[in-house]
């Protein structure tokens, strides 16, 4: 490998972002670039950057899927044991952010975090294939296993268990809202003056929006 790292840069040339035609609402502009991300058939556009903080401070992150969105907030799905989940229950705050590469775009997302209701998390359970079903119950999310088969003897126990039964969501496997407080649209522009606007929810639970510096 020859190309020097601090030598990798990208031109952003797609668009922009001015106040006249962004919405007044964040929802209502996130529901817009979302449907724009969709439409570019970009790889997993409900994929997001989920970051917690430990009780020691330690900040940590991963990817995880986007399963739905209101105006109440932004839901995925977990095991609640995991290490996020044990997180989120020392710190119920978390930040989101989503890359979509390809129409030159990020969002990023801050606030607290809440469960799921019981139904909410039961009617996704049942979306989901019946191997992913099984694989709520099978790992210990976060936690050390001796090898893959392992996780294959288990499924395979559990495939047998259930077979032609309906199978229990799991109590230790549900969903998060993450409930934004502050939402920040980015577009990158020509020569690094990319386009920011900041949505922060008021006192009165109205939203102020203001354009950031690049």
């Amino acid at each position: 490998m020859n190309q020097n790292i601090a030598d990798l840069r990208q031109n952003y040339t797609f668009g922009g972002l001015i106040e006249t035609e962004a919405k007044d609402n964040p929802f209502a502009q996130f529901r817009i670039w979302f449907q724009e991300a969709l439409e570019s058939e970009i790889l997993e556009p409900n994929a997001m950057t989920l970051a917690t903080i430990s009780p020691e401070g330690q900040p940590s992150a991963r990817i995880v899927l986007l399963k739905g969105f209101d105006e109440r907030g932004f839901v995925f799905f977990t095991n609640y044991n995991s290490q996020k989940g044990l997180h989120l229950t020392q710190n119920p705050h978390a930040a989101l952010v989503f890359l979509w590469d390809q129409l030159e775009r990020q969002v990023r997302i801050e606030g607290a975090i809440e469960k799921t209701s019981a139904e909410e998390s039961d009617n996704y359970f049942y979306t989901r294939p019946i191997n992913s079903q099984l694989g709520a119950y099978i790992s210990d999310q976060s936690q050390v296993i001796p090898n893959r088969e392992f996780l294959e003897e288990k499924l395979t126990e559990l495939t047998a268990k259930y077979e032609g039964k309906k199978i229990p969501r799991a109590e230790h496997w549900g969903g998060y809202r993450v409930i934004p407080k502050v939402m920040e649209f980015w577009q990158g522009r020509p020569s690094r003056l990319h386009d920011r606007l900041r949505y922060k929810l008021t006192e009165t639970n109205s939203w102020n929006r203001e354009r950031l510096a690049p």
